[in-house]
């Protein structure tokens, strides 16, 4: 191999965090949140495109309501699996303090950087911003684009974690206040500072739940087995068609309400067993480098994805959905990989993700990628 060579692939080691491949991590769970975050990325660059303008096929918003059904609930759940265990490891004021550092701080900074870039660049975005969207950063969440998910993941690890600590360790009790809270967010929309973590408590619960079994060796056999992940996909597909044909997400009526959670619940123990077949199967590796670095992609690839379809569409004259789709999908999921390893671990940027500089350059990676559960995430 050639120097040029041998560098361009020191390059793109560094620049993906390929040894992360090698370390002794759940490969499954990378796996599972490689999927999920390459759903939102789709998502939203599909939203991105419509509000453009530019016509959209019927069979690509549909596939985005297919995803959209299971994949957030998919993302608390994991969290909720791995909640427990964290906690063991420290009180509860040190748990609260490190999701806040992992969580809110990127949150805080990241949506301010959004919002500004928004303003400033109002005559090529898609978004109308003005002052007022610095206020909804405090109580409306749901108005700042992708940015919802991290105060509600952190208010949902909250609440849980106090009600399991100082009011009821019952799983049944737990599960109970989760419905209560899933029934009642819609009613709760104006602040949803409040009714996103009530709307996705009782997936997180769920989560802490059936993490009781769900490392038994049985329970991982079955999780790995062919045929669990076969049986699974005709149930997926039945729920997903019905989803399809019903408008349910938001709203208040409790039956709709409870078929929404079914079909979720389906979508995201499909999404596991597929996640455990990858494992076995160990194939599609860039997979669990998404999944990796899961929390840096969610917060920056709505902003790369907008200038990725500004690029085609007034520079280089380009409209073609598939072209410009396909573009921000990659630039949103990957560019955001390169910035991370290349420009912010590296301590050029170390303050966009925690508040904490850490002395040492390999403790700084270790620790926020160790704590980055997006689950993040």
């Amino acid at each position: 191999m050639s120097n040029k060579q041998t560098k361009l692939s020191s390059w793109f080691s560094k620049a993906f965090n390929l040894p992360a491949l090698e370390k002794s991590r759940l490969y499954w769970v990378d796996y599972l949140k490689g999927i999920a975050i390459i759903l939102v990325v789709y998502r939203h660059s599909l939203l991105g495109i419509q509000s453009s303008g530019i016509p959209t096929p019927a069979y690509l918003e549909n596939a985005n309501m297919i995803f959209f059904s299971f994949r957030m609930p998919l993302f608390f759940m994991l969290s909720g699996i791995f909640a427990s265990i964290s906690l063991r490891k420290r009180t509860v004021k040190q748990y609260i303090g490190a999701k806040f550092e992992t969580l809110m701080y990127p949150y805080f900074i990241w949506v301010t950087i959004q919002i500004t870039l928004q303003i400033a660049l109002s005559g090529f975005t898609n978004s109308n911003r003005g002052l007022i969207d610095y206020t909804y950063i405090f109580y409306q969440p749901r108005n700042l684009d992708q940015f919802w998910y991290l105060p509600a993941l952190f208010n949902a690890t909250v609440v849980f974690i106090l009600i399991k600590k100082y009011i009821t360790q019952k799983w049944w009790l737990l599960i109970a206040i989760g419905l209560g809270f899933y029934f009642l967010s819609p009613f709760l929309q104006n602040i949803s500072m409040l009714s996103d973590f009530m709307e996705f408590f009782i997936f997180f619960a769920l989560g802490d739940v059936i993490s009781q079994l769900f490392f038994h060796e049985n329970v991982q056999a079955f999780l790995k087995k062919y045929l669990t992940l076969l049986l699974a996909i005709p149930v997926f597909i039945v729920a997903q068609m019905f989803y399809l044909s019903h408008d349910m997400y938001y709203l208040t009526n409790t039956i709709a309400r409870l078929e929404f959670l079914i079909i979720a619940l389906v979508g995201c123990f499909t999404m596991l067993a597929l996640s455990f077949r990858l494992q076995c199967w160990n194939i599609i590796s860039w997979l669990r480098i998404l999944g990796y670095h899961s929390i840096y992609i969610y917060v920056m690839h709505v902003m790369l994805a907008a200038l990725t379809r500004n690029l085609f569409t007034h520079v280089l004259g380009i409209h073609n959905i598939f072209i410009i789709l396909f573009s921000c999908i990659i630039t949103g999921a990957f560019l955001p990989i390169i910035i991370y390893n290349l420009f912010i671990h590296n301590n050029l940027g170390w303050f966009l993700f925690t508040y904490k500089r850490k002395k040492n350059r390999q403790q700084f990676k270790e620790t926020n990628l160790k704590n980055a559960t997006v689950a993040t995430p």
